[in-house]
């Protein structure tokens, strides 16, 4: 879960601080898996030190780049450092580089036409072959 966190501590800080919308979804994210604030807060304030993990399987992936995008359009400005950055992550987190500009657009879309996230996962599971996972259909 603190890698994760971290993720979403990344994307925020994509254009240079992490605003206070930004900082709510962190929080809320953290709660929602059992974090308390104060431990949410410390990931936040030691994001500098930790790496990137990436999960080992793809509803996890899926996952996390989802609350990515997710949070790339917290404060209702879709920045091209943070479009950039998400991209980088799906590509980082074993998508095929061929998909992951859709992949991001998509889940974009979803989210501001308000669709839950299973039904987004359904209509992207077409498209998820991910490249590190060469056994498995996908999802």
């Amino acid at each position: 879960m603190k890698s994760h966190l971290m993720n979403l501590v990344a994307l925020a800080k994509a254009d240079g601080h992490i605003d206070e919308r930004e900082m709510s979804f962190i929080m809320a994210v953290g709660k929602k898996n059992g974090m308390r604030a104060e431990d949410v807060n410390s990931v936040v304030a030691n994001s500098s030190s930790v790496n990137l993990v990436i999960p080992d399987n793809d509803s996890e992936r899926f996952d996390q780049i989802f609350d990515l995008v997710d949070m790339m359009l917290a404060d209702g400005v879709v920045d091209d450092m943070e479009m950039d950055f998400c991209i980088d992550m799906a590509g980082k987190l074993g998508f095929r580089k061929a998909i992951v500009g859709v992949l991001v657009r998509k889940i974009s879309m979803g989210v501001k036409d308000g669709l839950p996230r299973h039904q987004i996962k359904e209509e992207s599971q077409s498209f998820l072959n991910f490249q590190k996972d060469s056994h498995g259909p996908g999802l």
